[in-house]
């Protein structure tokens, strides 16, 4: 591409807010440089060091044969001063022209950034570069939507727990709250980016928790939902959750009727267990991709449980609760870490629980993102629900309609986010 056109398309570009694409432009002339094939990064290993770095070939050898030039001595040329000098005298005016077109397109560039900067400020939708810009940042600007998001650590008897709160604006006493336990591997940021439950928050009006597993009570941040120490009241990680609850309840005025807990995979194991051993405190849980409570009481247990269901990890027996607390369920039919069958198990449990004769309906239908879906709803004689269960058909292991900003999140199925908390704020 010409430097006049490369110029122009930079130009373009920067006007229609793609700062990324105006500054590939510039750098490359419009040709995308070639990224290293998996061949040309040849390990280099050092047994002396503590690292592994990679030999990339040469750049020249990246793009092609280069034709090899023979170097002589030039011979003199006197006819071809004149035309020397006219070529020196064409770059530079070629070279004015440039730096010219050069002050105009940084000057643009330092427009629009400013224009991103202020969208970002006012909330309103970023151009294409500003938004794949804002990909590779923090989650934080995006999970602030209309309210704060701001990290704090409660302390506790029985320790101490990170946590991030989402606040929405205007926040009042009497709003609900929302407990959202992350899966293995996750953080609060990009848990409540792949759910966009702060989205629904600043719609509905809600406070929503996001406790945060670490390192050093599990090596992949899990929440150790198999361990009899962490299934028990007043013990363990349910200590530390149930214990920021209350705290939260009493700091923010939050209707204590109104007190909800979610989790995907180990997280909503974790749910699982908190709306069994305390029913006194949450209203209602949403349990995503998860295990029943008891379903395992070790490793072994729960690496079978996971596969086959807590009935055939050979889990003790947990006590029935002294208050049904109402679930809902999302899982995939095609996950391969936590079996659907624990689903199943989950609401065999829970109908069991409720002490009462339901009435269960089933009906179907199929998500905007193309996903087909089956949902069993279960009422008592009153019609009040108290039990529904989403089987999301070819979904794995993954939030279901979820966003793609954050990590195990099906985009194509039925709004799990959505549903669990139409389904909290019924009761």
């Amino acid at each position: 591409m010409s430097l006049t056109n490369t110029m122009a398309e930079a130009l373009r570009l920067t006007r229609s807010g793609d700062l990324v694409g105006a500054t590939e432009m510039l750098l490359y002339g419009g040709v995308t440089p070639r990224a290293p094939d998996v061949h040309d990064l040849t390990p280099t290993i050092d047994l002396t060091a503590t690292s592994t770095s990679h030999s990339p070939r040469p750049a020249a050898a990246a793009t092609g044969t280069v034709p090899s030039a023979k170097v002589g001595k030039p011979r003199a040329n006197h006819t071809a001063r004149p035309a020397a000098a006219k070529a020196r005298a064409s770059a530079s005016t070629g070279a004015t022209a440039t730096a010219n077109a050069a002050a105009k397109i940084a000057a643009a560039l330092k427009k629009a950034a400013a224009v991103a900067a202020q969208a970002a400020v006012s909330g309103k939708a970023a151009a294409p570069a500003a938004r794949r810009t804002a990909r590779s940042a923090s989650h934080a600007s995006a999970n602030d939507a209309a309210g704060s998001f701001h990290a704090h650590t409660y302390n506790g008897d029985a320790g101490s727990l990170g946590y991030k709160l989402y606040t929405p604006q205007g926040a009042a006493p009497g709003m609900p709250l929302v407990v959202m336990l992350h899966g293995c591997t996750q953080s609060p940021d990009d848990f409540a980016a792949g759910t966009a439950m702060n989205a629904l928050a600043a719609e509905l009006g809600f406070f929503v928790a996001y406790p945060g597993q670490t390192h050093s009570r599990h090596p992949n941040k899990c929440w150790n939902w198999y361990r009899v120490g962490d299934q028990q009241r007043d013990r363990g990680e349910p200590a530390l959750v149930a214990g920021l609850t209350r705290e939260l309840v009493a700091d923010h005025a939050v209707d204590p009727g109104r007190v909800y807990v979610a989790g995907l995979s180990a997280g909503g194991a974790a749910a699982a267990i908190l709306a069994s051993i305390y029913p006194d405190l949450f209203a209602a849980v949403g349990i995503h991709s998860g295990l029943a409570c008891g379903a395992a009481h070790d490793v072994s247990s729960a690496l079978t449980a996971m596969k086959q269901g807590g009935q055939s990890s050979g889990a003790t027996t947990v006590r029935k609760p002294d208050r049904f607390v109402p679930v809902i369920t999302f899982h995939g039919d095609r996950d391969t870490t936590v079996a659907e069958i624990n689903a199943r198990e989950i609401v065999a449990t829970a109908a069991r629980d409720t002490g009462v004769e339901l009435a269960t309906t089933t009906d179907t239908g199929r998500s905007v993102g193309g996903r087909a879906w089956t949902r069993r709803r279960s009422r008592d004689a009153a019609g009040t629900l108290l039990i529904e269960q989403w089987t999301v058909t070819d979904s794995g292991h993954a939030w279901s309609g979820g966003s793609a900003a954050g990590t195990y999140t099906d985009p194509a199925g039925p709004d799990a986010s959505r549903a669990m908390l139409r389904f909290f704020l019924e009761r």
